[in-house]
């Protein structure tokens, strides 16, 4: 897959990252936006420089809004889900992508083997294809 599509697929599958958040987090919006950023916070995935409110959550997970959202948002949720005993896996070839993309974000791995082998099971499938393509773009250098 080539880089740049990669990173176009990245961007759609952002907001299906949040709107899986919405969907399987267990309480309203503005909770659960709270939740993202002291999340972010106390797991040092971010400093965010304000928590949204449920509004903007909920703006962000409508698809067209990708270049409105904080890439800690997207990564907080990819690290929530992980954690789920619901088991949630993306839904779509862009959201695997996002997926991915945050997953390498998250931690530092070695290798590519690595990175999918410390990936719950469940997502080795619906991963497979953009691993790979998350680990070349990470790779790249790209600044972001």
């Amino acid at each position: 897959m080539p880089q740049r599509d990669f990173y176009a697929k990245v961007r759609e599958g952002l907001s299906a990252l949040l709107q899986q958040w919405l969907e399987l987090g267990q309480a309203d919006s503005d909770r659960l936006a709270l939740i993202l950023a002291e999340t972010a916070r106390v797991a040092k995935l971010a400093e965010p420089e304000h928590t949204p409110s449920g509004e903007e959550l909920l703006a962000w997970s409508q698809a067209g809004h990708a270049d409105e959202i904080p890439l800690w948002a997207p990564r907080t949720a990819v690290f929530l889900l992980n954690q789920m005993p619901a088991g949630p896996v993306p839904t779509s070839d862009a959201e695997a992508c996002a997926w991915a993309y945050c997953w390498l974000r998250n931690r530092s791995f070695g290798s590519l083997e690595e990175a999918f082998s410390a990936l719950p099971e469940r997502l080795h499938e619906p991963l497979a294809q953009a691993l790979p393509a998350a680990w070349q773009d990470s790779q790249g250098l790209r600044l972001v």
